[in-house]
């Protein structure tokens, strides 16, 4: 009895911790059931701790199932925390049971995807500012209804590990899971290219992902969310890689930052294609800080003669082969230059028109060597403090006048002035022939390269005669197919004859159908050996590409003979010729395009269509310069919105007042000669400037509507160019710029700060800035404007026009070489 009493006093405590065990036993089942059941909340509302122990029990189980089952449930809450935000670690496929559930797996990796995005973000936008604008707005539509938060563990990476082997179904489980992501993750997907897809299509793309989500897909539409492309157009070379490569989802520090090289080789997609084919974009002007821009002179040799895309010594020295003259074509820097060229000592305000024909300020271009050489041939001399110039040439040594009219009565049908109106001066040396054809009301494109004829171009500009650095090399001029009346050489030095006549072919490309080629040259009338063996090669070439030698005479006062060839005005005699050579252009060789495209020797074909472009002579001077050219197609949209005919008068009815309107905003006209349309579109502002003692050169830039041969039907001239690079033209070359709607299109592609730089190179001490633009980009250029204290003249940003004035103000400081 006291046994049993005291058995009972024993057995009491052991009744009651058993019944303790059953009740927790169940109060954990009960529990279990309980967050199982709550597994279909949605990711927003999920903490890492709810997936952690959402998993499905079976209630049938015995104890020791059950026991294990909490043993497997205790690792993975274990584990889940250190890899919430690592699940695409070395070995994503060793996964528990739960995450491969059919009603469970979609909001467990919308979660993650989650976790993927939110840390993109904030691991992209330490690299790359100039897309964030971008990319936030991306990010914002993915991502808005998510309030998960990432939190760094302890181990960046680290795997799940395999369930228990007390459970041979978690097992089998996990290995269906690994099979499953290997297979998924290997599969390619197909390219579809980089085009990016609007947003509304995005969150279509994005929301069919979500629908049936795989690891590998979710990884690639996060990295493509935030470049604007979906999981279709990601690149192959992203798609084979590791996913631990492409992306990592917690932020390392930065000793660690790996596998991020292909994020910013997407960054300037989206931009481009919105930019109409446009180059590409150099650096944004957001970043630049206007305001606090230091300017410092250039640090070069060519001092204050210097033309960045000329005076490329570094270019230069790495060529090849300079047979071609290559050495005398373009060769931008890579970044253009922010630096500022300094004025030559002594410089003065230039001598106004006409009278600078005649002589200019020696200081203003302090060069004698051109002097001592061609003085004899009435070129150039220095006479005191200026640079007098008598008006002869190597072929017109007695002037340019006497030359001019011996030409016209040598072929009366050159009419200058009326049926010849725009020519082409080749090797212009000191641009008198240019300066004189203006009495004949002609205007002339004068060129020659910058070499030991020191400064001859940079005579004819202050003198106030047209003219730009150029060569006959390797490629094509910067000006479209049959525009001028007449091209004119005067001992011009350029071999013709060699190469297949490819330089002559370039000429045949400029000249208009039925147009002259003035060919005044020692082979003409001498008859030393080198001469004659010339003169035999261009008339075997001449002949071939079926140019008329219309006359050959002789200037008995000058002493100099005078070739006289016009271009045929239809296809006739290419078709009969003995030998295809040169051989005709190919049908896809486009005449028009002139912007760096090398040189070929071909022929390009005539026009016969009376109604192309070509098939017919333009209109008399002046007549031409306000009647629509007879090719514009009536079918097609001008610039303005309106049929081309409608759009042209339009133009010309804009600027119809423009000299009274920059009268009243500071422009004096007498003392302007040298005048730059920056942006010209019909040629409508030059056109109204025709009645004053001015030349205008017209700029059509390479990324716009290519209007430049409306510009030429109408009697003025112009040529192509990018004003992301120097333009050929020495320093203080013009009194008037006028920017028409360009430096808001330049900003995107170019720095501004560069773009003012050559707009300073330019223009004279004393030389006028004219810009139309939007306020925002006024504003940026008045700023710039300051920093080079440059005279605000009229300053109507609201009404978008701005005046400004240059002065003599440069640096001290010089800029680092």
């Amino acid at each position: 009895m006291a046994l049993f009493k005291s058995r009972k006093r024993s057995s009491s405590p052991s009744y009651v911790s058993t019944l303790t065990i059953f009740l927790f036993i169940a109060l954990c089942v009960f529990a279990v059931w309980m967050l199982s059941s709550k597994s279909v909340v949605t990711p927003q509302t999920q903490s890492d701790d709810d997936i952690a122990t959402r998993t499905s029990i079976d209630t049938s189980v015995t104890n020791d199932e059950l026991s294990a089952s909490h043993e497997i449930a205790a690792k993975i809450a274990e584990t889940a925390k250190d890899t919430a935000s690592s699940v695409f670690g070395d070995n994503p496929g060793q996964l528990p049971d739960d995450a491969i559930k059919s009603d469970e797996k979609t909001s467990n990796i919308e979660s993650q995807n989650q976790h993927i995005m939110a840390s993109m973000d904030a691991q992209l936008s330490e690299e790359s500012s100039l897309t964030q604008k971008e990319q936030a707005s991306v990010i914002h539509e993915a991502g808005a209804d998510s309030d998960v938060k990432i939190t760094e563990p302890e181990k960046p990476q680290q795997t799940i590990p395999k369930a228990s082997n007390k459970n041979k179904k978690d097992e089998e489980i996990a290995a269906a899971a690994v099979e499953n992501q290997e297979q998924s993750i290997g599969k390619p997907q197909e390219v579809q290219g980089f085009d990016t897809k609007p947003e509304e299509q995005f969150r279509e793309d994005k929301g069919a992902v979500e629908a049936n989500p795989k690891p590998e897909m979710l990884q690639q539409d996060s990295e493509a969310a935030l470049k604007g492309i979906t999981s279709e157009q990601v690149p192959e070379k992203i798609e084979n890689q590791k996913v631990e490569d492409v992306v990592e989802v917690t932020p390392k520090p930065k000793a660690e930052k790996k596998g991020r090289k292909s994020k910013k080789q997407w960054s300037t997609q989206a931009a481009q294609s919105q930019k109409e084919n446009k180059r590409q974009k150099v650096e944004s002007n957001s970043e630049e800080k206007l305001e606090d821009h230091e300017w410092y002179l250039c640090n070069v040799t060519a001092n204050e003669d210097y033309i960045p895309c000329l005076d490329n010594e570094k270019a230069v020295k790495q060529l090849r082969t300079t047979r071609h003259y290559e050495h005398r074509e373009r060769h931008c820097p890579q970044d253009p230059p922010t630096c500022l060229v300094p004025l030559p000592k002594g410089y003065r305000t230039p001598i106004e028109w006409p009278n600078s024909r005649d002589k200019i300020w020696y200081h203003n271009v302090p060069h004698k060597l051109l002097a001592e050489v061609k003085g004899h041939q009435n070129w150039v001399k220095v006479t005191g403090e200026f640079l007098t110039f008598p008006g002869g040439g190597t072929q017109f040594i007695h002037g340019a006048l006497h030359y001019i009219d011996f030409l016209q009565q040598a072929q009366p049908s050159i009419a200058w002035g009326k049926h010849t109106r725009v020519i082409l001066d080749v090797g212009c040396g000191v641009g008198s022939f240019g300066g004189f054809l203006f009495e004949r009301d002609v205007i002339t494109m004068s060129f020659a390269p910058k070499d030991e004829h020191e400064a001859q171009v940079q005579f004819a500009l202050e003198r106030g005669i047209p003219a730009i650095s150029a060569v006959m090399g390797s490629q094509r001029l910067p000006f479209p197919s049959l525009v001028f009346d007449a091209i004119h050489c005067a001992r011009c030095r350029v071999p013709w004859h060699v190469d297949g006549g490819m330089l002559l072919l370039e000429l045949n490309r400029l000249l208009r159908p039925g147009g002259y080629f003035i060919w005044s040259a020692t082979p003409v009338y001498q008859k030393l050996e080198e001469d004659v063996e010339i003169w035999k090669e261009m008339t075997t070439l001449t002949k071939s590409i079926c140019w008329d030698l219309v006359t050959i005479n002789k200037d008995e006062l000058n002493q100099v003979g005078a070739a006289i060839y016009r271009k045929p005005t239809s296809n006739g005699c290419y078709n009969q010729r003995a030998q295809s050579e040169p051989p005709l252009c190919k049908d896809d060789d486009d005449p028009n395009a002139a912007w760096y495209v090398p040189l070929q020797a071909c022929i390009h074909r005539v026009p016969v269509d009376k109604t192309e472009r070509g098939g017919k002579w333009p209109e008399p001077w002046p007549r031409r310069l306000n009647k629509p050219p007879y090719w514009l197609n009536n079918s097609q949209t001008g610039i303005y919105g309106k049929p081309p005919a409608q759009d042209f008068a339009a133009d010309t009815n804009r600027w119809k007042n423009v000299v009274e309107e920059l009268t009243n905003i500071g422009i004096t006209w007498t003392n302007v000669r040298n005048v730059m349309d920056m942006r010209s579109i019909y040629g409508g502002f030059a056109a109204a400037l025709k009645d004053l003692p001015v030349w205008v050169f017209n700029v059509v830039t390479v990324d716009a509507p290519d209007t430049l041969p409306v510009i030429y039907e109408r009697g003025l001239f112009g040529m192509y160019h990018d004003w992301c690079e120097s333009f050929s033209t020495y320093p203080r070359s013009y009194d008037l710029l006028h920017a028409d709607n360009l430096f808001s299109k330049l900003k995107d592609r170019c720095k501004l700060t560069a773009v003012m730089a050559e707009v300073d190179r330019i223009t004279r001490p004393g030389g006028k800035l004219v810009v139309r633009d939007e306020s925002s980009t006024l504003s940026e250029v008045r700023t710039l404007l300051n920093s080079l204290h440059w005279q605000i003249l009229h300053d109507k940003i609201k009404e978008g026009v701005l005046c400004a004035k240059r002065g003599k103000w440069r640096p001290k400081a010089i800029a680092v070489s």
